[in-house]
This record gives C-alpha cells, sequence and structure tokens, in this order.
C-alpha cells in the first residue's frame, strides 16, 4: 500500500479549515443523538471487506427503517489516493474504512469528525487497536477489525516450536537438518517493517520517544542482529522472490513464516489434502525484554466531517463494532474483532488457532501514529533490503534509517 500521494497532501492540508465544525485537529468530541435516525449514509470500503458490506448492512438498515446504506467498494491498491483527493475535493463518502497506518495522515488533514465521548468507550476496545484511531491526543475512528501475527512452522518435521529469540534460531537449525531447505521464510522486501517492529518491542525498545524518531537504539540494534542473524546462519533465505511464498511453505522448503490470521483458511485451502494435520501456530517467542509483542493492524471506520447525516453515520459504525455484530461480521469475512467481549463468543473461543491470535491482541502495538509513516516505512524497507543480503551491519541499517527518518520528521 505504497502511495505516491506527496502533491495530493498538500492540497488536503491547504484546505483542512473547510468542513461541518470547523477544520484542523481541535480534538472536540460531539455527541451523536440517541433519537431516530434516517436518510443514506454512504460508506467507502476496501477489498473483500467492501465486496461483502453492502449486504451484511442490511441487517442495519431492517433495524433503522427510513435509513439506507450505500457501500462502494474499491481496491486498496487506489483506496488511499481516492481517500487523499476526495478530501481535496470535498467529495468525501459519510464513512470509510481507514488502513491503520493512513490514520495520522488523515488526522492531521483536518477532515475527519472526532469520535464521540456518548458512543464508544476505548476500554471495550483492544488497546492497540484503539490507538491506531488516535493522532495529537484526540481518536478520530473507531477500530473495526483487527489482526495480529504469530508465528506458523510446519508440525510435521516434530520440533517443538520455540518460545525465546535463542531457542528460535536453534529451531530453524534443526528443522533445516530435517529437510526443510531453509528455517524461517521472513520478508525483506515490500512490507518487511512489519517485521522489525515487534522485535523492537520484544527488545524492550521503540521507534519513537519524545515526538523523535529512535531507530538508532541500542534495543533497534538489537531487534536487527536477531533478523539478520537468519540469514547469517542460511536459514532464511535472501534470493527467493515473494511469489514463491506460501508454495515454499506447503512443499516444505520453509518450515517457518510469520502472518497474520487469514492465512489459516489459505492454509488449509490451498495446502492440498491434508495439509492442515502438517502446520500449527505458536505465538512470537520472547525478546531479552521478556514479551512476545506483536503488531496490531486491521482496518478502522471513521466519519467525514463533511457528513450530512452525522448522527446515522456514527450509529452505523457503533452498530458494527458491537460485540454481537462482530462475531456475526467474523463468521461472514473471518475478520477478528476489535472488541474483547466477542473473543467470549464460542465461534471464537472454541477454534484453538484463532484464539491464539486473542491472546496476542492484548498486547498487541500498532505502528505510530504519524502522517507520514508511509515514507518512513520506505526506508525502513531499503535497508532491511540491504541487512537481509548481509550489504550493511545492523549498526549501519539503524543509522541509515535514523538518518532518513529525520530528514522526513515526524510529519505534524
Amino acid at each position: 500500500m505504497r502511495k505516491s500521494t506527496a502533491g495530493l497532501l498538500a492540497v488536503v492540508l491547504a484546505l483542512a479549515g473547510c468542513g461541518r465544525g470547523g477544520g484542523g485537529t481541535s480534538g472536540k468530541a460531539e455527541d451523536v443523538s440517541a433519537g431516530r435516525i434516517k436518510g443514506t449514509v454512504t460508506v467507502w470500503a476496501m477489498g473483500d471487506e467492501g465486496q461483502a458490506l453492502g449486504a451484511f448492512a442490511k441487517e442495519f438498515e431492517r433495524a433503522n427503517p427510513g435509513v439506507e446504506i450505500k457501500v462502494t467498494s474499491m481496491g486498496m491498491d487506489v483506496a488511499h489516493d481516492k481517500l487523499v483527493s476526495a478530501i481535496a475535493g470535498n467529495a468525501t463518502p459519510d464513512v470509510s474504512m481507514v488502513g491503520t497506518t493512513w490514520m495520522g495522515e488523515l488526522g492531521k488533514s483536518g477532515a475527519l469528525d472526532v469520535t464521540p465521548n456518548n458512543l464508544f468507550d476505548k476500554s471495550g476496545f483492544f488497546p492497540g487497536a484503539w490507538d491506531s484511531t488516535v493522532y495529537k491526543g484526540a481518536s478520530y475512528g473507531v477500530p473495526w477489525y483487527v489482526e495480529t501475527r504469530a508465528f506458523y512452522y510446519r508440525s510435521d518435521l516434530g520440533v517443538k516450536p520455540p518460545t525465546t529469540w535463542d531457542e528460535t534460531k536453534q529451531w530453524a537449525r534443526q528443522v533445516k537438518a530435517k529437510g526443510a531447505s531453509m528455517g524461517v521464510y521472513q520478508n525483506y522486501q515490500v512490507g518487511s517493517w512489519q517485521e522489525l517492529l515487534p522485535l523492537v518491542w520484544q527488545a524492550g525498545g521503540d521507534i519513537t520517544s519524545g515526538g523523535k524518531w529512535t531507530f538508532d537504539s541500542p534495543q533497534v540494534v538489537t531487534a536487527l542482529k536477531q533478523w539478520r542473524s537468519f540469514y547469517e546462519d542460511g536459514t532464511a533465505p535472501n534470493k527467493v522472490d515473494t511469489g514463491a511464498f506460501p508454495n515454499i511453505f506447503f512443499k516444505g522448503q520453509a518450515a517457518a513464516y510469520y502472518s497474520g490470521p487469514w492465512m489459516i483458511h489459505l492454509m488449509k485451502k490451498d495446502g492440498g489434502p491434508g495439509f492442515e494435520k502438517k502446520f500449527d501456530l505458536a505465538p512470537y517467542a520472547k525478546g531479552p525484554a521478556g514479551n512476545n509483542t506483536s503488531l496490531m493492524g486491521g482496518g478502522d471506520l471513521a466519519v467525514f466531517k463533511r457528513t450530512k447525516n452525522r448522527d446515522a453515520a456514527w450509529r452505523f459504525v457503533k452498530w458494527l463494532t458491537d460485540p454481537k455484530v462482530q462475531v456475526r461480521w467474523y463468521q461472514t469475512k473471518n475478520d477478528l474483532p476489535s472488541t474483547p467481549a466477542a473473543w467470549q463468543d464460542p465461534a471464537m473461543a472454541s477454534d484453538k488457532q484463532v484464539a491464539l491470535f486473542g491472546e496476542a491482541l492484548k498486547t498487541a502495538k500498532a505502528p505510530p501514529s504519524t502522517p507520514n509513516w508511509e515514507q518512513v516505512a520506505r526506508v525502513v524497507e531499503r535497508e532491511m533490503g540491504r541487512l537481509a543480503l548481509l550489504k550493511e551491519t545492523p549498526e549501519q541499517a539503524a543509522q541509515a534509517m535514523q538518518k532518513g527518518a529525520d530528514q522526513l520528521g515526524m510529519g505534524d
């Protein structure tokens, strides 16, 4: 989801003062009426969610006669630019699904409505998920569905999954000795920052502190050393195209990888007959700081200031984040609920592999909510690629990340 939007964003910021309730990021929330609602609510949603939401929303329409939910579906590859262009052209929908890494950028634009306190309590959501909606102390959306990462491994090799960083390195050597041509498949191309952030947190660090980037910290270097060690040992491939995955896992060439809950269904569907008995999941191994913090991702829902039907828009968002409705949405699209209460439902708790993600979500963290995170992420990915190819040391990579991030600033 990498975008070239510098010009569009400049226009957006110039127009940030336009719209209902004034512009900017005042952080002031207005209550939503509890009375009857009616009228049309336009909604933009992306990917599989966008294709399914229209039919799913019919239940909300039946419960609220006079309300029409009109969903426009679009691809994730074009969604960011369409949102930014819509803000610039004062042509935003009432509600939109927003990628969690876009919230800082859109929050800064002044185009989003502040989350109403009388409808939502942040304690009802996973902390890391709620944090993804916050920019400069105010929430500009609500977590809809969430995802995090786990360790997928070939259980048929007979090696117990690792619980610490050191055990992970030993595990990779052991499975390679048992016939896997590589131990752990690590993505070092687009999106590789998702591999790094959990390791930094597990090392007891972070990439921001006090409003500044901290890529040159000892904890980041420690994380980079751990990640690079698999390439040094020859237990992670650094010359395998991402197109070869997940076939290399199906074939037993790669014995493990880190990914999200959507891969459970894909493994069972595409792995072939009986493959569900050949793999399993485990939590992240604990790092030097004693935690196994994972990455929080997913999709948020935001309401735009220029909405002509604010009460109905926010009430629809409230309905989508009701725990019972979230369980039904999971049964429809396999998207994990953002509300811990939904995880008490048997539909969630009965599946051991899915429940593992529920545990990880309790401590998972979101990427920094900075307007220019997408640009900073590209700097990280560039250095991760060089590191995987053994072209630089962890110390050099950390310094290069710091230099690039400092040049971009925090984007505020």
